[in-house]
């Protein structure tokens, strides 16, 4: 029945097994359902990380099935989360084919959109941005740290614009700061005139030049793909909003990122937004840019300062406190 939902018949029926039988522990689901323990203990991990299971009260190391009404309802939520990332991408995409078609229909000229192709042609055209810049250079820098090459081609080409007096700034995510090297570079960036702030999550890879040129992924899930070149002027202009909008919520880096008046910093406040749309600890952990062990970590504290059992009331007693 759930199959279409992503859940294997194994995980399926080890889910029935522990609601009809909730005092079962692995080596029993195996026996009933004539299947080795370890297949058992994966579809178990499977069925944690869509809430479906939790553990039992006043039975250390036992776990229970949820009711099927809370279970299904979290493993329906976490399927609608996956599907909105899904859309979230075809929407950048579809984005970007309007904007070739509109540059086609209405007679412009072909270069206000240009594809580059590969990650060689980018960072090519990136250089040449760098040396060309009049009076400013602003990105998004997703992931949890940046890689040695890029700091060491970025090292050269800031400081070559900085020194032109183009303004450099710059939004990382929050998970970043744990990085040496990328604490580093921004802190180097910073004794040479850069500006660097974090946010929880960064919507995207983007590089905006002068306000009249912008650089984004062709495909957002693997920037080594290339990238579009847009000067489309209201393209480039609604870019630019963006970037300043969350520029002005970013933190400074070397400054601690101030609690909100429910005491919940950035990070904590994005985790609970993905908690209540449905994700899980390990899609939670890809947003933030952080490990999955780290995710699971801050859930947990969140979890116990709303005095929940579940990530998916989690959610919903932070919508219920005014919390989201």
């Amino acid at each position: 029945m759930l199959e279409r939902l992503g859940v294997s018949a194994e995980a399926e029926a080890v889910y029935w097994a522990m609601l009809k039988h909730p005092t079962w522990d692995v080596e029993e689901i195996a026996e009933a359902l004539s299947l080795p323990d370890s297949r058992v203990r994966e579809a178990l991990g499977f069925l944690a990380e869509r809430a479906m299971i939790q553990p039992a009260a006043g039975r250390p190391g036992m776990l229970r099935a949820v009711s099927p009404k809370l279970g299904l309802t979290a493993l329906l939520a976490h399927v609608e989360a996956e599907l909105s990332e899904r859309q979230q991408y075809f929407a950048t995409v579809r984005a970007s084919i309007v904007a070739v078609a509109d540059a086609y229909d209405n007679g412009h000229e072909r270069d206000e959109v240009v594809r580059l192709d590969g990650l060689d042609a980018v960072r090519d055209r990136l250089a040449e941005l760098a040396r060309t810049a009049r009076h400013e250079c602003a990105t998004f820098t997703a992931g949890n740290a940046l890689p040695p090459t890029a700091i060491e081609s970025g090292k050269s080409l800031n400081q070559l614009a900085l020194e032109r007096g183009v303004a450099i700034r710059n939004i990382y995510q929050e998970s970043s700061r744990n990085d040496p090297a990328t604490l580093a570079y921004a802190t180097w960036m910073a004794s040479i005139g850069g500006r660097s702030r974090t946010v929880a999550t960064v919507p995207m890879r983007l590089t905006l030049v002068d306000r009249e040129i912008a650089l984004l992924p062709l495909d957002v899930t693997d920037s080594s793909k290339g990238a579009l070149e847009i000067r489309s002027g209201s393209m480039v202009a609604a870019l630019c909003l963006l970037f300043d909008q969350t520029w002005e919520l970013a933190t400074p880096f070397g400054e601690t990122p101030q609690l909100d008046e429910h005491g919940l910093n950035p990070q904590e406040l994005t985790v609970l937004r993905l908690l209540n749309a449905g994700h899980t600890d390990e899609s939670v952990g890809r947003k933030l840019g952080v490990s999955g062990r780290t995710a699971r970590r801050v859930v947990a504290d969140l979890m116990k300062r709303l005095g929940v059992e579940s990530r998916f009331q989690a959610g919903a007693e932070a919508v219920r406190r005014g919390w989201l």
